[in-house]
């Protein structure tokens, strides 16, 4: 318990501006009109690309021979921005959908 107070002390100021990012990441989203969520979601697709690529350099460069923590941080990177591209172009393709013209 004593360590886990003690790195909360090193690094209160990384965990304030990450505390703060989430509350406001959280307001900017909900009032952001839907005309405008199509090119967030590809802005956010594109940010998750990076993401993907980061996480395979990261586990190219891990030791594969030892459970290390660069190996599960990669492997995370890949899985969560992986789902995170089919998610937002599975929702954007839904967006697209709702602007064609239907078939008579």
């Amino acid at each position: 318990m004593e360590q886990v107070l003690q790195f909360f002390f090193e690094f209160k100021d990384a965990i304030f501006i990450i505390a703060l990012s989430i509350f406001l990441g959280i307001e900017v989203i909900s009032n952001v009109p839907a005309v405008l969520h199509t090119p967030l979601m590809s802005g956010a697709n594109a940010i998750s690309g990076v993401i993907i690529i980061g996480g395979i350099i990261l586990v190219g460069h891990a030791n594969l021979t030892s459970f290390s923590l660069e190996l599960v941080l990669g492997i995370l990177a890949l899985i969560f921005g992986t789902l995170n591209v089919v998610g937002g172009f599975a929702v954007t393709d839904r967006m697209l959908e709702m602007f064609k013209k239907k078939k008579k």
